[in-house]
């Protein structure tokens, strides 16, 4: 007996295409991840130490961390890197979105490619935004998410709001949640990460204010990447000219982040 799955217009009857669909879709999850994460694995770590003041409180991140890490070869290698390893999985999902804003006929697994990316992203920045950081530097879990530093805490942010957003839209897209209220995690956070972009700072580092062009323009395509995806959540209500339209801006503003954190430099 065949197997049907269906996702709004687009499904696979047949069990043959099916397996080979889902094998082309765990390949291109998973085998960027694994490759990104091996090169990571093998960059090599500085030395960190955690200092205290004259009244024993713990320093902030720019103070109690190498003072050579910002700005360095090393340092500013491993922040291209990760910005690179998001920017590949934002563009792999925004071209899956903009292939659905089309219309092209497709099996099941293409819908699935936005939350198993945000899933990855997730996971890679809650392990690896940052080397000094929980799990796998010497700050542990409440010095990381302590706010001391506010630049890990908003990578680690990053990776929060990313998995949450994976699992809602994981629901919604194989239908195990049909009620719009589902599409907020992805409006309300991508619309609070798209504003942090905005007061997010490397430190002291000498390439300030490159990053912050950066962020700046990232910010700035979230927002409408953010406000287009809640137009698409409640689409069910506009014609169906005005829902392609913004399902393409959607899609457009994705893709265009997705490139500017492939070409991201510091």
């Amino acid at each position: 007996m065949g197997l049907l799955i269906v996702s709004g217009p687009y499904y696979c009857d047949s069990r043959m295409k099916w397996c080979l669909s889902a094998r082309v879709f765990l390949g291109l999850i998973v085998t960027p991840f694994i490759w990104f994460s091996t090169s990571q694995a093998q960059q090599p770590a500085g030395h960190y130490e955690i200092s205290h003041d004259a009244s024993g409180t713990q320093e902030s991140h720019s103070r109690h961390t190498d003072s050579d890490w910002e700005g360095s070869a090393q340092g500013v290698a491993y922040s291209e890197f990760n910005h690179r390893f998001v920017g590949l999985f934002v563009l792999l999902f925004g071209l899956a979105e903009l292939g659905h804003a089309l219309r092209y006929r497709m099996l099941l697994w293409p819908r699935l490619v936005l939350p198993s990316a945000l899933g990855v992203i997730g996971t890679y920045l809650l392990i690896w935004s940052d080397h000094e950081a929980w799990p796998i530097g010497p700050l542990t879990f409440v010095q990381t998410f302590s706010g001391l530093d506010p630049e890990i805490l908003q990578h680690k942010l990053y990776g929060v709001f990313s998995s949450i957003t994976a699992v809602s839209e994981i629901f919604r897209r194989i239908s195990w949640a049909r009620h719009p209220g589902w599409a907020i995690p992805l409006l309300i956070l991508g619309l609070g990460g798209a504003v942090l972009l905005f007061f997010h700072s490397h430190g002291h580092h000498p390439g300030s204010d490159t990053i912050t062009l950066h962020h700046t323009l990232l910010g700035s395509f979230g927002i409408g990447a953010a406000v287009s995806s809640g137009m698409v959540a409640w689409a069910s209500g506009l014609s169906p000219e005005t829902a392609k339209r913004w399902e393409l801006a959607w899609a457009g503003f994705v893709i265009v982040m997705g490139l500017q954190l492939l070409l991201y430099y510091e």
